[in-house]
Formats: C-alpha cells, structure tokens, sequence
C-alpha cells in the first residue's frame, strides 16, 4: 500500500465556517511516515535543484521555514507514488 499525503498526515485541512477563515493545518495519519519524511526532505531542498527551487519560492512568498518544508515532505510522497504507479525508478535530469 502507497502511503499517500492524507494518510502520512501530511495533507492540509482547512479551517473555514461561512466568512471566517481560518489557518490551514496538518493532523492525523501515520506519524511514522511523517517523521521518515523530514530528514529526506531536508536532503532534498539542499541537494535537489526542483525541490530547493519551490522551497525557495515558498520562503519568498512569507511561508515559515516549516511550512516549506512540510510542503516538500509532500512532494516527496506524490512523487514517490507517482514512480510506483508507473513502476519507474527516479533518474536525475542531465544538466
């Protein structure tokens, strides 16, 4: 079974009642699945030019530190799932 975003607790809910709108969050799920992310995906926003360019661009945009980083812990799962699906191995771009 593919771990997806809502069930490593990764994907956001929001929290919003008529006009009120409150501050996306992330609960629940595998919290297993959510620690093993963290140290990949600050692996990732240093070594991967991808995903440190959308960590970049979220810091630019006034998301906090962590916030970005969660962001990229979910990337990591859609692409993993999406290179399971298609029964793909990852292969870094030639520069």
């Amino acid at each position: 079974m593919r771990p997806t975003e809502s069930s490593a607790g990764l994907a956001p809910i929001a929290r919003q009642s008529g006009n009120w709108k409150g501050k996306s969050f992330i609960r629940g799920g595998r919290q297993q699945v959510r620690q093993g992310l963290y140290m990949p995906a600050l692996v990732a926003i240093r070594f991967n030019a991808d995903l440190k360019s959308k960590y970049e661009q979220l810091i630019k945009a006034g998301k906090a530190p962590k916030q970005a980083i969660t962001a990229v812990m979910r990337k990591l799962i859609i692409l993993a799932n999406a290179l399971l699906k298609k029964g793909r191995k990852w292969q870094t771009r030639a520069a």
